[in-house]
Formats: structure tokens, sequence, C-alpha cells
């Protein structure tokens, strides 16, 4: 089975998401036959590498809200964040461009650490409220998960994986995402949101007995044609 996440390092949810997913595939009894990918999912393209404004600002200009009401949805989803064990401090968040940042999972999928460094940059982002736009700040990241630093630096000098994060977009866009995170598994089913765990566990069985269901059960005699020849 195969189970991609699209995902935005920015999004509060795909965080939770993660988590709570996690805690389903760990209950999966086949759980060994799984591979999960994450896939980049930018919510903001545009947005600044050295931003100007706070979390908060942003959030109540384009919510129409006021400050205090900014404050208090953000406080509202970091509660939510909690039973996940997660701490998210989203009213001091760093609002900032998240490209190159999925650019470094991309680059860390070669060695393994693909969703050790999405864990990671979560936390920067969240709990740490540092900037993951900032050239040293992922410097930094990468020696904390085990990278060789020289070559993220090239990486980061240069356009690499941008094309690959612009291509996650579109697939997701093409599959029917109208935001993240966004599960697809065997690109036939789809979950979308932060789902709890045990909603996640509910769909991995039934994914699971319906692809059982959908095998061939023929004792291979039967008569068929292939667009060569019929026998």
């Amino acid at each position: 089975m195969e189970v991609e996440i699209w995902s935005d390092i920015g999004c509060p949810f795909c965080y939770i998401g993660k988590y709570n997913f996690e805690v389903a595939l760990d209950q999966f009894d086949a759980k060994d036959q799984v591979k999960v990918s994450h896939r980049s999912f930018r919510l903001d393209p545009t947005a600044s590498v050295e931003p100007v404004e706070t979390m908060v600002e942003l959030l109540a200009k384009k919510y129409g809200q006021s400050i205090e009401e900014a404050e208090q949805m953000n406080m509202q989803i970091s509660e939510a964040a909690r039973p996940a064990g997660l701490e998210l401090n989203l009213n001091t968040v760093v609002p900032s461009n998240t490209m190159d940042a999925h650019r470094l999972v991309k680059h860390s999928e070669s060695a393994g650490k693909e969703d050790v460094a999405l864990e990671r940059l979560y936390r920067a982002y969240f709990t740490e409220n540092r900037n993951v736009a900032d050239r040293e700040t992922l410097l930094e990241i990468s020696g904390d998960i085990g990278l060789e630093i020289s070559d993220v630096e090239k990486m980061l000098s240069a356009d690499d994986y941008k094309e690959a994060v612009i291509t996650d977009q579109n697939e997701a866009n093409q599959l029917g995402a109208q935001g993240v995170p966004y599960f697809v598994i065997n690109r036939k089913y789809s979950i979308s949101g932060a789902q709890p765990p045990e909603k996640f566990l509910e769909v991995l069985k039934r994914i699971q007995q319906e692809e059982k269901a959908s095998v061939d059960l023929s004792d291979g005699q039967g008569a068929t044609c292939t667009d060569e020849y019929c026998e």
C-alpha cells in the first residue's frame, strides 16, 4: 500500500495530521507493507523570505478579524494539537516562504531522512518559531538530522528540486486537493484534513479489504485477448 501525503511546513493541521496518521499506522496490522511518501504543497508561494508582518497580523488581515480574534483562533488550534503532544506557538510563528524548506525535504529523501527532515522543520516552525526560509536555519537543521552540510549548501545555492516541488503541487490539484493535509492511497483513495487516528485506521483497514477483494481469483485457464492476439 502506498500513501502519499501532501502538506506544507507552514500548515498546523498538516503537523497534527501527520502525527495522527502515524498513530493509526502504528496500530495497523499491515503497517510493514505501507510505504509513506511526503509531497510538497505551498499554501502561499508568494510569501516573503524575510516577512515584515507577524502571523497574527497576516491572519487578521486575511480573515477580516481583529488582532485579538486572530490570537484567539491561534490559541484554539494550539489547544487542538495538545492531545497529540505537539507544542504549537502560533502567535509567534515567523510566516515565511517554505520553498527552500520543501527543497530540503526532497534533498533528504536520498539519505532516507525525508520524514525526519519534515518533522524537524515542523518543530522549528511551530515550536521554536524560526524562519525556515533562512539559509543558516536550514543548514543548522540539516546538521541536526545528519545531512552533509556542503551538499545542502550546494543544493540551496542552485535550483535543485524547485521543479519537483511545483510538480507535486500540480499533481495535488489534478487529484482534487482543495487544501492540505491531503492523503492519497494507491492513487485511488483520498482523505482530506487532519482526521483523528481512529478515522485513519478505519480507512486503512477498509482499503486493505477492498484491495484484497479486487485481486484476480481466476485459475488462469480462461480465454483472454491482448492487443496482439486472442487465446
